[in-house]
């Protein structure tokens, strides 16, 4: 106030009656706590009117329907109050919302997400600290990084593991790789990515992967300017697990090649088929050819909370580092996901410092920065909090009993199509996703594929049910992702009749 100018006391007045009598109504401090308290209850009812009156899982409105209310809205002109704007984004958004906490939603990797979660999201918004140094959030700081210990005791770490919550699967899975090729340069070629940039020799890197593996692996090589060539697709075996023996020629083939392999990625729950690599054996080669090991776990992280189902990730805890995702298996909302290390040294490689925000001579045993860890974000939201609020709340064996009923739905719906003589699986899961057609007798190849893309549309554009879709060989299948507790048989027969409804108008017209 003493740093502005009036030109006279009465202009002084006048300012200080529009402060006193305007209290910045929008932003959120003590004096507008009744203001948030209301907007926050109207949000409340918006949402209660969506788990109250969504029946199925999407309207079926089409991009031009919605588009064309779309072009009426003006930023320029505020609308008048609350009431108005949450009208509007019913219209816009929440009457056309997927609603993944539906049985009759089975297409993507999206999960139902548990209360305890909901209700820390609360406070994150709100409080809105931000994860990247200790004075921005303490408590927050150690929460996360307990999370991170405990994670990774799960994995079957050690002690001298360590990590950071990240902005999804993708973005750790571009970690693992960046530490990957850091490493192998500094260890083994005595060179500083970090400082000096790709070796001449980049161009002969290698990294392989299996051919049922996630997109984020080429377009990660891409960004870190290895090209997409630099990823070795593996074939895959019967399950479309990567095949160990075609494994072991691939790095031979690419030894024998003067190319450099400097790490294999191998996948815990493939986006296509649920199905998890054999990671003992992958680890057996990793460590026999000096390789880094990165395992994908984005989906299969959800077997580490069940006793009965964890033996499938038996040898993830010989990896170098490990995705997580906390938002497609421990059921948490978007984002939740984590990156981890076996050792905290690892990390060292990708650290940076800004005198204003982690200088180099700051104690980081005593103040510890979680922004050290993290490559591709500063500011970063405390997401952490969902899954303490989760954990403390339910525990790990209240969600474990979650996933071991998903992949029983899962088995048993698999029991019911290979029962069915007009539909065809392809696969069975290691967890919860079936790969299938809708397969009349005497239809030729072709339209077997047109046939299904029919159903997968007419589904979609109804809005009654959504299954995903993919292609295997050139071939088009449907695809169910089992991730809600609440899908049961009935549900999966409701599906599969439609389907099979749907695919008899096809043929009969």
């Amino acid at each position: 106030m003493e740093n502005i100018s009036y030109t006279n006391s009465t202009e002084r007045e006048e300012f200080s009656a529009i402060i006193e009598t305007t209290p910045f109504q929008d932003i959120f401090y003590e004096k507008t706590a009744d203001a948030y308290r209301d907007a926050v209850d109207q949000a409340k009812e918006l949402v209660m009117s969506f788990l109250e009156n969504q029946q199925k899982p999407f309207s079926g409105i089409t991009p031009a329907e919605l588009g064309a209310q779309f072009k009426q809205i003006k930023f320029d002109t505020p609308l008048n109050s609350y009431d108005e704007m949450f009208a509007e984004v019913k219209e816009l958004y929440v009457d056309h919302a997927t609603a993944f906490h539906l049985p009759s939603y089975i297409a993507h990797l999206n999960c139902p997400v548990v209360i305890p979660a909901l209700a820390a999201e609360v406070l994150i918004s709100a409080i809105n600290s931000s994860q990247d140094t200790w004075d921005q959030s303490a408590g927050g700081t150690l929460m996360e990084r307990r999370l991170i210990d405990w994670t990774a005791e799960q994995i079957g770490f050690g002690p001298e593991a360590d990590g950071v919550f990240t902005g999804g699967g993708s973005q750790s899975n571009l970690m693992g790789l960046l530490l990957a090729r850091d490493y192998f340069a500094l260890d083994r070629l005595g060179h500083n990515i970090k400082l000096d940039g790709n070796p001449a020799e980049y161009n002969k890197f290698r990294i392989f992967v299996s051919d049922k593996s996630h997109f984020s692996n080429q377009k990660n090589a891409s960004l870190m300017g290895l090209g997409e060539r630099s990823i070795v697709q593996v074939k895959t075996d019967s399950r479309f697990r990567m095949d160990i023996d075609a494994l072991e020629l691939a790095i031979q083939k690419e030894l024998e090649s003067g190319n450099i392999p400097i790490a294999i990625i191998a996948t815990a729950g493939t986006t296509d088929f649920g199905n998890v690599d054999p990671l003992n054996k992958i680890g057996f080669l990793a460590e026999k050819h000096k390789l880094w090991m990165h395992v994908d776990a984005a989906y299969g992280c959800g077997l580490l909370l069940t006793d009965k189902h964890k033996y499938l990730l038996n040898g993830i805890e010989l990896a170098h580092s490990v995705t997580i995702d906390y938002h497609k298996s421990f059921f948490q909302p978007i984002s939740s996901s984590a990156f981890i290390v076996r050792d905290k040294k690892l990390l060292e490689i990708i650290r940076h410092h800004a005198d204003y925000l982690n200088p180099k001579e700051e104690n980081y045993e005593a103040y510890p920065a979680q922004i050290n860890k993290s490559i591709t974000q500063s500011t970063r939201r405390f997401d952490a909090l969902k899954l303490w609020f989760t954990l403390r709340l339910m525990g790990r064996e209240k969600l474990g009993e979650y996933i071991d009923t998903v992949i029983a739905t899962a088995k048993e719906a698999a029991s019911v199509i290979k029962a069915d003589p007009m539909l065809e699986l392809l696969s069975d899961s290691d967890i919860s996703i079936l790969v299938f057609r809708y397969k009349s007798i005497g239809v030729s190849p072709g339209n077997v594929c047109a046939l299904n893309e029919f159903i997968k549309k007419k589904m979609f554009h109804t809005g009654e049910v959504l299954v995903a879709s993919t292609k295997v060989d050139g071939n088009y299948y449907l695809k169910f992702t089992i991730l809600n507790p609440l899908t049961t048989l009935q549900d999966i027969h409701k599906i599969l009749n439609l389907i099979k409804t749907y695919g008899a108008a096809y043929l009969n017209n």
